[in-house]
């Protein structure tokens, strides 16, 4: 995903920033726990179609944001 696209989109629940998660191709807000999905390039901002996180991956996820976070598209 170009990350350009990625600084622009924000949780539509909270309108926090949200993280890149290129292994699983998630898009991840950490605050509301939920992984929206990265399908063919295309973001699916749902909350339908997202997943939700464990408390375990959320800590994990929030922890490692900058990590997650940094991935180059």
């Amino acid at each position: 995903m170009d990350k350009q696209l990625i600084s622009m989109l924000v949780c539509p629940l909270c309108k926090g920033k949200l993280k890149f998660d290129r292994e699983a191709a998630e898009l991840l807000c950490t605050f509301d726990g939920l992984a929206y999905p990265v399908r063919d390039g295309v973001p699916v901002m749902l909350e339908g179609e997202a997943r939700k996180m464990s408390e375990e991956e959320k800590l994990e996820k929030a922890q490692a944001g900058t990590q997650v976070g940094n991935n180059k598209a």
